[in-house]
């Protein structure tokens, strides 16, 4: 079956960035003027995704507001003559329809993806997190072409330096070739990671995933956790891996979040030379 229909949880509080996101959700934080989910859902769009399901909460009603149409804001732009500011609000959704549904009590990854159950049905679907941001490429249809070509679950990889793959959640592979995944190990002990290669914020999961979650056991500070979810269902399911070509920045972190800013600064012509003059001039 087709990959139509991602799910993003955004529901989370956002406290690694307080007091900024007290008001703000950290999901509409900007990269260069960019909000960090619509640069996840141009992305969803580009992999040819039709339905972006944002699993929110009673806080987060702006991000969907910033995805409806504003003729008000249109219209001003428009008798301004910000021909080039109208398109750049015109071309917010691409042609993706943003639909939501509330996590009402903050249970764990695994709990926020099971909301979007009945929007999903029995398809296959996608998952991003907010904090992962990948520049480059598009990392989502990777993982939908590999989907298609196995017709399995698919968990984004990235090799990491091996003394900080405690960090991560890091697979066992069955095959290096296929890169069929058989475990995967949160933040195992150096020692004992099985590869240096972390799932990364990405995933393809078929609808089953939903009837092993809804009798999923709660793990890590006792909440319910996609990664067991997945664990349990790789005993049923085939699991591969796809090793996508962008560059990852966790941007729920305050250094990483930075270095997203300054490296898509760097791709604006409009911006590009006078940030990197000023970067000359503070390292100097």
């Amino acid at each position: 079956m087709q990959v139509r229909k991602l799910v993003i949880p955004v529901a989370g509080m956002g406290t690694r960035f307080l007091p900024a996101t007290k008001e703000i959700p950290k999901e509409m934080l900007p990269i260069v003027d960019v909000p960090t989910i619509q640069l996840q859902i141009e992305e969803a769009a580009k992999a040819g995704i039709e339905e972006v399901i944002l699993v929110t909460n009673d806080k987060k009603e702006c991000i969907l507001k910033h995805f409806k149409e504003d003729k008000e804001l249109e219209e001003k732009l428009e008798k301004a003559g910000k021909t080039a500011l109208l398109e750049k609000v015109r071309k917010i959704n691409n042609n993706v329809k943003v639909l939501s549904v509330k996590q009402t009590v903050a249970l764990g990854s695994a709990n926020a993806i099971y909301q979007a159950k009945e929007l999903v049905g029995n398809e296959p679907f996608a998952v991003m997190y907010g904090d992962d941001l990948i520049k480059g490429g598009c990392a989502l249809k990777e993982l939908i072409d590999v989907y298609n070509k196995y017709n399995g679950n698919v968990i984004g990889l990235q090799q990491v330096p091996h003394k900080l793959t405690y960090k991560y959640g890091i697979v066992s592979l069955v095959d290096e070739d296929t890169l069929e995944i058989n475990d995967i190990v949160e933040k195992p002990k150096v020692e004992d990671a099985p590869s240096d290669l972390a799932g990364l914020g990405r995933y393809i999961l078929n609808s089953e995933i939903f009837e092993v979650i809804e009798n999923l056991k709660t793990g890590a500070g006792g909440e319910y956790q996609l990664t067991d979810a997945m664990k349990e269902l790789m005993t049923k399911q085939k699991f591969y891996g796809c090793k996508f070509s962008g560059t990852y920045y966790d941007i729920g972190s305050q250094l990483g979040y930075i270095k997203a800013n300054i490296m898509y600064a760097l791709d604006r012509d409009d911006i590009k030379e006078d940030l990197i003059s000023f970067m000359k001039d503070i390292l100097k």
